[in-house]
C-alpha cells in the first residue's frame, strides 16, 4: 500500500465514488443525496487553501483504496489548532489495514503542521471506526444523542479526540504586538 497526496485530477472521481457509497449505504456520513462531480473542486479547494492534506492509499495498480483528510473544526480563530478529520475506505477494502494506515498518516501530517487536536465525529454505532480511533489513542469527548436521522432512525454522534503535543509554541492572536 502506498500513501499518496491526492489530487482532484487523478483522484476526484474515486473519492466521489467512495463518498457516495458511504452516503447511500451507511451512516458514516449524515447525508441523504449523493454528491456531484461539480462539488469536488470546492471540496479540494477548502482543504488545499489552508494547506490541509487529502491523503490516499493506492494499490500497486494505482487504484484508490481509501482516503483521509481534515478540515476546519469551527470557523473561529481560537480553534486554529483543532481540525475535524474524515476517513473513508472503499467498501471492498475494509478490514485490511487501509483505514489504520490512513489515520496514522493523517496524525503524522497534523503533527508536522503543528496542530493540537484532531476531532472525529463518528456514528455511535460504528464499532469498527470507534475501535480504530481507540487503538490510535483517541478518547471519547462526548455524544450528541439523536443528532441525525437517517434510514428511518435517530443516530447518535460520538465525538472522539486525539490531543497532540504540538504546536511547539502556540500563540494567541490577541496577544501579538
Amino acid at each position: 500500500m502506498n500513501v499518496i497526496d491526492c489530487t482532484l485530477a487523478r483522484h476526484g472521481d474515486a473519492i466521489l465514488a467512495i463518498l457516495n457509497e458511504a452516503i447511500l449505504h451507511s451512516t458514516a456520513l449524515y447525508e441523504y443525496a449523493p454528491r456531484t462531480a461539480a462539488s469536488m473542486p470546492g471540496w479540494f479547494e477548502a482543504r488545499h487553501s489552508r494547506g490541509y492534506p487529502v491523503l490516499g492509499i493506492e494499490d500497486d495498480a494505482g487504484v484508490l483504496l481509501g482516503f483521509a483528510s481534515y478540515g476546519v473544526f469551527r470557523g473561529f480563530a481560537a480553534f486554529k489548532y483543532t481540525v475535524e478529520h474524515s476517513l473513508y475506505v472503499h467498501s471492498a477494502q475494509r478490514g485490511r489495514g487501509v483505514g489504520e494506515a490512513l489515520l496514522r498518516s493523517l496524525i503524522e501530517r497534523a503533527r508536522q503542521q503543528q496542530l493540537h487536536v484532531l476531532v472525529g465525529c463518528l456514528d455511535a454505532d460504528n464499532a469498527a471506526s470507534i475501535a480504530l480511533h481507540r487503538k490510535l489513542g483517541f478518547v471519547p469527548a462526548g455524544t450528541l444523542t439523536q443528532a441525525g436521522y437517517k434510514f428511518g432512525r435517530w443516530l447518535d454522534l460520538a465525538l472522539w479526540q486525539l490531543t497532540l503535543d504540538t504546536p511547539a509554541q502556540p500563540y494567541d492572536d490577541t496577544m501579538q504586538p
